[in-house]
Formats: structure tokens, sequence, C-alpha cells
């Protein structure tokens, strides 16, 4: 007599998910590297604008002045664009990305008459 041995059903394979390491590391990066010195010149904007960041004016002299509050608003101007970046790269690389929508017809058959 033979003996049938059945092949046991084969597992589906497991469907990858996409990791984010990459992303959480690119992520930190940017923030250390983008939105740490954009807070400090933000910092350093918003004393400039108010006028109180005093300067000597002539070396070896006692005379001493304000820097002008209008310094401050390209400092304000950088920091702002250097703490978007973080974000903005935060969500690009973070977001999940749509699935491709399939094909409604194959490319040999004939589109369906409009109703």
């Amino acid at each position: 007599m033979e003996t049938m041995i059945a092949n046991p059903p084969e597992k589906p394979a497991p469907e990858k998910k996409e990791s984010k390491t990459g992303a959480i590391i690119g992520t930190i990066v940017a923030i250390l590297l983008c939105g740490c010195p954009g807070l400090a010149i933000c910092l350093g904007g918003f004393i400039t604008l108010f006028g109180v960041v005093p300067y000597n004016g002539n070396i070896g002299s006692s005379y001493y002045a304000n820097v002008p509050g209008w310094a401050g608003a390209p400092l304000l101007c950088l920091s702002i664009i250097l703490i978007a970046i973080p974000v903005i790269v935060g969500i690009l690389t973070l977001r999940n990305k749509k699935p491709a929508a399939p094909a409604s017809t194959p490319p040999g058959e004939p589109l369906p008459p409009a109703s």
C-alpha cells in the first residue's frame, strides 16, 4: 500500500512592514542640527528686536550703545526657516504613504459604455 503524505499548506509570506528607523534618525538629526540652533537664534532675535543688546561703539572708551531693533528681524526670519526644516522632514518621512491605486481596467479590454 502506498501511503499518501499530504504536503502541508504553504504559509503566505508575511508582509514586510516599512522600517521607519531611518526616518526617525533623520528627523532627530534635523532637530539637532536645525531645530536647536533655530530656537537659540530665535531667542537672540527677540532680544535684539527689543533693543536690549549692548555693544561697545568705540574700542578703548566707555561709550556703549544698543544694537538697533531692526537687526533682530533677519535673525527671526532665519530662525523660522531653521525651525521649519525639522517639522517638514518629520512630516514627509514619518507619514503613512497611500498604496498605489490598482488599474481599474486591464490595458487590453475596451472601456465600458458610459451611462
